[in-house]
């Protein structure tokens, strides 16, 4: 099995697009530069062995020799010794909400992220469950089965956007159907469902699918994001910020909906908790998840791994050293031939 140690460092990979438009600008910039000094032909003659193209081959080499620095600072691993390993654990479900009422900022920078934020502190306190992840809005979308690669987990939930829902809305009661078959069949008293959301539902059968749900042996949680208060939905109107207005041109404010969670939490079985509680619910929920009745699992897993970074700091350290000998003058066996004509 192929992995990554340090998935995280894969994220160098934005500076690459930064440095071709800084070499893009740069080249227009010394392109302007020789022109002002004269014609281009005649520069040309006064200078013929400078090449038109070994900028482009030393900023290429040197580009792909970072982006393969990058992967071997990320560790490359490939599973080496595998074997079978019972473990007793519960089946948890996150459940997201994206729909727009998540950008409202009665939490800083904005439900959503405060909610992302959340959940991924969740994932790390549900360490040694099989857990899995669902985003909604108008519909429920089954973003990652049970697992326990929790990296990929929290990797899901940190690129998770409203863009990704392509109905708005908050049906609830699509998410506790779309966890209820994914659980497996003979799981009947060893699995959760947390739903984070603002409790704006636009389901009226949510709790009576939850309690029929429970009935089946799910316990429900639910986690709510936002303010009494409430908060203004920002959008783009005509290319500027403006806040998402009614039919008589007031901002729409939205409120956390306390009630239907407590209603559907209490329907599960389960507790609501609001996340301006602070840091003590991911704490509180791992807390009730342990007295779920866990079962026993047993799974082949890689228990060793060997690294290969090393085979990328080679290759890395051979493309620096072919830039390093390549001189920005022309190659003789090159010289008279014009690579980029057709």
């Amino acid at each position: 099995m192929f992995r990554f140690e340090y998935t995280d460092h894969l994220f160098a990979f934005a500076i690459i697009p930064v440095l071709v438009v800084l070499f893009v600008v740069m080249w227009v910039m010394r392109r302007k530069a020789i022109e002002l000094l004269g014609d281009s032909a005649l520069l040309s003659r006064l200078m013929p062995q400078v090449s038109k193209y070994k900028h482009i081959v030393k900023f290429v080499l040197t580009t792909l020799a970072l982006c393969v620095l990058i992967v071997a600072w990320a560790n490359p691993q490939w599973g080496s010794k595998q074997e079978k390993v019972k473990r007793k654990s519960a089946d948890v479900f996150i459940a997201l909400d994206i729909s727009r009422s998540m950008l409202a900022e009665d939490l800083r920078p904005n439900r959503l992220e405060r909610a992302k934020q959340f959940a991924v502190n969740l994932i790390d306190e549900l360490k040694g469950e099989r857990l899995g992840l669902i985003i909604f809005a108008g519909n429920a979308y089954l973003q990652m089965p049970l697992t326990t690669d929790y990296k990929a987990a929290q990797l899901f939930i940190k690129s998770a956007n409203t863009e990704m829902a392509p109905t708005q809305g908050t049906a609830i009661g699509d998410v506790i159907d779309l966890a209820e078959r994914c659980f497996e069949e003979d799981n009947k008293h060893h699995k959760a469902l947390v739903i984070i959301t603002d409790g704006e539902n636009h389901d009226n059968e949510a709790v009576a699918r939850m309690r029929e749900a429970n009935s089946n042996g799910l316990l429900g949680f639910t986690v709510g994001v936002g303010t009494e208060e409430g908060g203004f939905m920002p959008v783009v109107v005509r290319g500027r910020s403006d806040y998402k207005r009614g039919n008589n041109g007031e901002p729409i404010r939205t409120m956390i909906n306390e009630t239907m969670m407590r209603d559907l939490a209490s329907a599960g079985q389960g507790n609501y908790f609001n996340l301006l509680q602070g840091e003590e619910v991911a704490g509180s929920l791992r807390q009730k998840i342990d007295k779920i009745e866990k079962r026993e699992l047993e799974q082949r897993s890689f228990s060793e791994y060997e690294s290969y970074f090393q085979y990328f700091i080679a290759l890395a350290l051979l493309l620096i050293l072919i830039e390093f000998f390549i001189t920005y003058g022309k190659s003789k066996w090159l010289e008279g031939k014009d690579l980029f004509k057709q």
